[in-house]
């Protein structure tokens, strides 16, 4: 096993690493910046090291100072957790080339995977079902991208080949858009990015967001851990995930999950991954692999019994993976609720000084944060303050359990999105099941309009 890793991330995902350390007896060293020196899980580690100022591209993004704080730390591997450098192939190769260990798959892998076009082409390959398209990136010529378009059919989705996170990407549903469309997509990813390729889609216009949870050991090993349903979002960032997926059939689910598996043995993956689909009418369609941990893995941890992130470790100390496919079984059903700190109306971040905070309990509630009281939460880095998970023996049971959570969930001092969760639990809509990604923005439009008129 691992003797001592570097937790080259903040916040609850820092926690949680830290813990699934400390309970296989690894030491661990808390890097952070001069802002979040107060931060739970820097307190909880055996050693921490100051890695830069509050920017994240000056500390958690600066690829030298954490490999540094690997150096003077004698430490063995590094663990990216997600966002940041989770998903940057030159910090993993960086990595590796100085002597540690990289907690995620090769750096080829993550380089593949990172590049959408070549992603779909190395899954078509393999066999797994991907959305009609262009087949590469666009070029310059209109009249062959015009083709292009009619080819697939409108509408269609420009999107940049280096995205991510729901940026860089364009809805096009007449052909007299589509060369601007283009052309102000490309401007975009350059900016964004530093990569201007873009490709085509067909666009789908009412899919579901479901995606494939695997393991693989890079030995010949892999698994998956069935799927999670993430369409409640907005703007296209997820704000409730579950597990299993409403409406998704065992057999659905068997022959979806068995092309992942034979995929991550293709590609020699390693670590823990996610394949992420659109669903609709019954087919899945690939759009990207996710190369890390998810925000979202708690739900899959709850419905299966197996705690991801020790498997990570496991499987970063080179052991094959102990868990067979027919020992995967999932039990009951889990919710989970990002819990940010913005407003809930303007949905505008909200920063600030925590004055009292309740977790709530009961069975089968999970609580994944790292804010407590006295804690600033501070106006430098994403919003989220932490996941409420909760498990049930069914659905509904599920979102009782959830309706209660929510309930007797305190954070005082700031405003936090708990009221807008709420509503979602509520909603007829979301205990139904089964609604599409656009199903929550649309709700919060007709409420926003319903509020308006009525003043």
């Amino acid at each position: 096993m691992l003797d001592k890793v570097v937790i080259a991330n903040r916040g609850e995902i820092a926690l949680r690493i830290l813990r699934a350390c400390h309970a296989l007896g690894i030491r661990t060293v808390a890097v952070h910046s001069t802002v979040d020196r107060n931060l739970k899980h820097v307190a909880m580690a055996d050693e921490s090291v100051c890695i830069g100022p509050a920017p994240s591209t000056d500390s958690y993004l600066n690829m030298a100072q954490i490999i540094a704080a690997a150096e003077v730390t004698d430490a063995q591997a590094i663990h990216p957790g997600y966002g940041f450098l989770s998903e940057n192939a030159d910090f993993a190769e960086r990595v590796e080339q100085s002597g540690f260990i990289f907690i995620g798959p090769k750096a080829d892998t993550i380089r593949l995977m990172g590049d959408k076009v070549e992603a779909i082409r190395a899954m078509k390959a393999a066999g797994v079902p991907c959305v009609p398209g262009s087949g590469g990136p666009l070029g310059d010529d209109p009249a062959t991208n015009v083709k292009i378009a009619r080819e697939i059919g409108y509408p269609i989705i420009v999107k940049a080949a280096g995205g991510g996170g729901g940026r860089g990407m364009r809805v096009v549903h007449t052909e007299a858009h589509l060369t601007v469309a283009i052309q102000t997509t490309k401007s975009e990813a350059k900016a964004a990015f530093g990569n201007d390729m873009v490709y085509m889609e067909k666009f789908l216009e009412n899919p579901r967001h479901v995606e494939i949870q695997v393991l693989a050991d890079g030995q010949g090993n892999a698994i998956h851990l069935g799927e999670r349903d993430c369409s409640m979002q907005r703007r296209h960032q997820k704000v409730v995930e579950e597990a299993p997926a409403p409406g998704i059939t065992p057999e659905q689910r068997a022959e979806i999950g068995k092309v992942c598996v034979e995929a991550c043995l293709r590609i020699g993956y390693r670590g823990a991954g996610t394949f992420e689909f659109l669903y609709e009418n019954g087919r899945f369609y690939f759009i990207e692999m996710n190369t890390r941990i998810q925000v979202e893995h708690p739900v899959t941890e709850m419905v299966t019994g197996i705690d991801l992130v020790r498997e990570q470790l496991n499987i970063a100390a080179g052991h094959k993976l102990a868990i067979k496919q027919s020992d995967v079984v999932l039990e009951g059903h889990a919710i989970e609720c990002r819990i940010n700190a913005e407003d809930p109306e303007t949905f505008m971040p909200f920063p600030g000084l925590i004055q009292h905070f309740h977790a709530p309990g009961g069975p089968g509630v999970r609580v994944d944060s790292h804010i407590y009281e006295g804690y600033r939460v501070p106006p430098n880095y994403d919003s989220m303050i932490g996941k409420l998970i909760v498990h049930g023996p069914d659905r509904e049971t599920a979102i009782a359990r959830m309706r209660v959570a929510l309930s007797e969930m305190v954070v005082d001092g700031i405003k936090t999105n708990v009221p807008l969760q709420q509503r979602i639990m509520s909603d007829a809509g979301f205990q139904q099941g089964g609604m599409n990604i656009h199903y929550l923005e649309k709700r919060l439009k007709e409420q926003k309009e319903k509020a308006l008129s009525i003043v």
